[in-house]
């Protein structure tokens, strides 16, 4: 075995290896995608350094231009994440993959005494589009489902602010807001969010009114993952998530996308019951998402 970092044109290579662990590396695959092997210090960019064997990749690490750590590492664990953020010279934000191979490259980083907002341990969802249930209500179009106006997307950003603090731990801090609305602005730059509408009659003024919002934080021409779906808290309970949901992997169906997968935590039981409830299933699989306190809080 020896380490190597990857480099334009060993993509073929990673993508081999990925393809053999899909479930657990959309982070991976789609960042490969996205940016390819140079890392700039730009969005979706990072080091990867992997473990070769037979002129085939066993294992691999990358850390990435936010800090997170994405690992796939079912060999040879230890070498590559401690390769690549000796390589990366990066601050280490995170931590996520496959869940015990976070709690191992935790240790193997001699990170176990540095504070975490988010360790958890999420449950892995998998669903064939083709047996994707619609709701009734977007079926019926007593609500519609489309890529958000640019109007939207300054309340998209504090739906997303909103989320990071519910759902990560994340300290609403001007810092969080500025990342929130960058993210919100790439992923209507690549059509990656969705948001529902419901007709609202406002003093007999109809308008649609904004309800729900879903995201892909990874995308592949094949595979979507599924990310940052909000609901405010006073328009929870009335099917406006799986409303969302079921209208963008509708959209990504019709462009050729057979599989969505998403992971949510094991004590959200309404989340789980949303995703169940458009036909996801359980893989079996745990998917680790650590990160850890700001050093400046």
């Amino acid at each position: 075995m020896f380490l190597k970092l990857l480099q334009p044109g060993d993509e073929e290579l990673l993508e081999a290896f990925i393809l053999q662990h899909i479930n657990t590396s959309m982070f991976l695959r789609s960042n490969l995608q996205a940016a390819g092997l140079v890392d700039g210090n730009q969005r979706y960019q990072g080091t990867y350094i992997a473990a070769i064997e037979n002129q085939e990749i066993k294992a691999v690490a990358a850390h990435y231009w936010n800090g997170m750590v994405v690992v796939q590492a079912p060999v040879y664990l230890e070498e590559v994440v401690r390769a690549v953020v000796e390589k990366s010279n990066r601050v280490i934000s995170g931590i996520t993959g496959e869940a015990r191979q976070v709690k191992l490259t935790r240790k193997a980083l001699q990170l176990e005494n540095r504070p975490t907002q988010l360790n958890d341990d999420e449950i892995l969802f998998s669903l064939a589009l083709d047996k994707l249930k619609i709701p009734t209500a977007l079926k019926s179009g007593k609500v519609k489902c489309r890529h958000p106006l640019p109007e939207e997307l300054e309340l998209l950003t504090q739906w997303r602010v909103a989320y990071c603090v519910e759902t990560l731990g994340d300290k609403e801090t001007p810092e969080l807001v500025k990342n929130c609305r960058q993210g919100i602005e790439s992923s209507q730059a690549q059509a990656r969010q969705w948001v529902l509408t419901v007709e609202h009659d406002k003093e007999n003024n109809k308008e649609n009114k904004l309800v729900s919002y879903s995201a892909f934080n990874a995308g592949l021409p094949d595979i979507v993952q599924i990310g940052g779906v909000y609901t405010p808290p006073d328009l929870r309970g009335n099917g406006y998530a799986k409303c969302v949901l079921a209208g963008s992997l509708l959209e990504a169906k019709s462009q050729g996308v057979y599989k969505a997968i998403l992971f949510t935590s094991k004590d959200n039981l309404a989340a789980q019951a949303v995703y169940r409830g458009i036909g996801f299933q359980e893989t079996g699989e745990e998917y680790g998402l650590l990160l850890f306190q700001n050093s400046s809080e």
